[in-house]
């Protein structure tokens, strides 16, 4: 996301009477006022008259956060000291969150550590799959992706690959990794929902035509997480990553999460062998050995003030739960980003719908392209105070995160381009200065 001035800025500019519309805004309003997981936007903070699409990006900062984190810092930590490793309980925090997050991606208590950044988790589990698949025969050599997965996954490929003797296969559609799974294949890489066009994959589907080829299949959640219901021992997968900071409103950079099927989780030591992910940690002996399950994923000591801002945002997944938990949310960003994607082809032709249009294909974000003008109009929007952002080299991306957006947000976010694209003002020159972050 790339922003032109703070998010403490005069009010939003009001909408202006709206041309053609599929649907009116007294439409959106009476979603609203029937929407029975509205009550869970009070958890959050949200700058007003502020319409904040981006959540599968940043998410939004949970009103706990700045608490828990005052006391972490001052009592814990201001008091406590190093005494907090055993009192306050620092060094199971991996775990205990991890289970939170395994209720949410379909894993179990026990499977599930918060460790490092998406692709450092990345690079283990991949350096671990190449190594099963190594000792399981010798020919499999080839991993296979998507050419639009998301860069750093294939950079980590890339690197793995080129050390270790493998090949990267990418292919250029959905429609074409089930072709590409033959008997030389070792791994299948993939992100469950793409970040520039929100199109899902069926992660079961997938999982079994990788399996009967004889490859392993690995999930990057970054953008399912929290946002669409998962279910990773249903679908049969062997490994998981995923991120913090986009839908389960961990804070800036917050920590990741990894996942190891149990059927591989102790054949391997993965490569960053750490102390925290020791047998033993406190014995300081001079020689490795792995601690049982999951847990010899972890590296080196927990950042603590990152992973207790975490479990803030994660439990603001896990209050969704009386109300219906995820097929609940999912339900509702289905409507929100069906809403918006109505509304923005009804008023603004310029544009070209690169999401999904069924609703089983698509995650929670909806985008948009055009050849010339995708990143100043999404400037343009952030100055009115719509939160998008803009994704090389044509795609305006909007997220969707039913927790804290309501249906006229979305109704109100349509209008504002529609005026943007309509009056200009998005050829205005300080919209078409690229800024380092977009």
């Amino acid at each position: 996301m790339t922003m032109t001035q703070p998010l403490a800025r005069p009010p939003a500019r009001p909408l202006a009477r709206p041309l053609t519309q599929s649907l009116p805004r007294s439409h959106a309003l009476a979603l609203d006022a029937a929407d029975p997981l509205a009550p869970l936007r009070d958890a959050f903070v949200l700058p007003p008259d502020l319409i904040y699409l981006d959540g599968n990006s940043l998410g939004v900062l949970p009103r706990a956060t700045a608490a828990r984190v005052q006391q972490v810092i001052e009592q814990e930590w201001g008091t406590g000291l190093i005494r907090s490793w055993n009192s306050a309980g620092w060094m199971t925090l991996a775990q205990r969150i991890g289970d939170k997050i395994a209720r949410l991606v379909g894993a179990r208590p026990g499977e599930m550590v918060v460790a490092d950044s998406t692709s450092v988790n990345l690079f283990k589990v991949l350096s671990a799959a190449l190594t099963l698949a190594q000792d399981d025969s010798s020919a499999r050599r080839v991993i296979v992706s998507e050419r639009s997965n998301f860069p750093t996954d294939l950079y980590i490929a890339e690197a793995l690959a080129r050390e270790r003797g493998f090949e990267l296969k990418l292919v250029d559609t959905p429609e074409a990794l089930p072709a590409a799974l033959d008997d030389r294949v070792a791994v299948l890489m993939l992100t469950h929902v793409n970040y520039r066009t929100g199109r899902m994959h069926d992660m079961a589907a997938l999982s079994r035509q990788a399996h009967e080829a004889g490859a392993l299949v690995i999930w990057d959640l970054a953008h399912s997480a929290g946002a669409v219901p998962v279910d990773l021992h249903g679908a049969q997968a062997d490994f998981a990553v995923g991120c913090g900071y986009k839908y389960l409103n961990g804070g800036p950079g917050a920590p990741a999460f990894v996942w190891v099927h149990p059927d591989h989780v102790e054949r391997f030591w993965q490569p960053l062998a750490g102390w925290i992910g020791h047998a033993a940690p406190f014995e300081f002996t001079p020689a490795y050995r792995p601690a049982a399950g999951i847990a010899r994923y972890l590296v080196g000591t927990p950042p603590v003030i990152s992973v207790a801002a975490l479990e803030c945002g994660v439990d603001t997944l896990l209050a969704a739960e009386p109300l219906g938990g995820m097929a609940a949310l999912r339900a509702k960003s289905l409507a929100l980003s069906r809403l918006f994607a109505d509304q923005v082809e009804a008023g603004c032709p310029q544009l070209t719908l690169v999401s999904p249009r069924d609703d089983a294909e698509r995650g929670s974000q909806v985008c948009f392209a055009h050849p010339q003008m995708a990143y100043p109009v999404v400037q343009a929007l952030i100055a009115r105070g719509v939160i998008g952002d803009f994704r090389a080299p044509d795609v305006l991306r909007f997220g969707f995160t039913p927790l804290y957006l309501r249906h006229v947000d979305a109704w109100d976010a349509a209008e504002h381009l529609r005026q943007v694209l309509a009056s200009g003002e998005w050829q205005r020159p300080e919209f078409n200065h690229r800024q380092a972050v977009t």
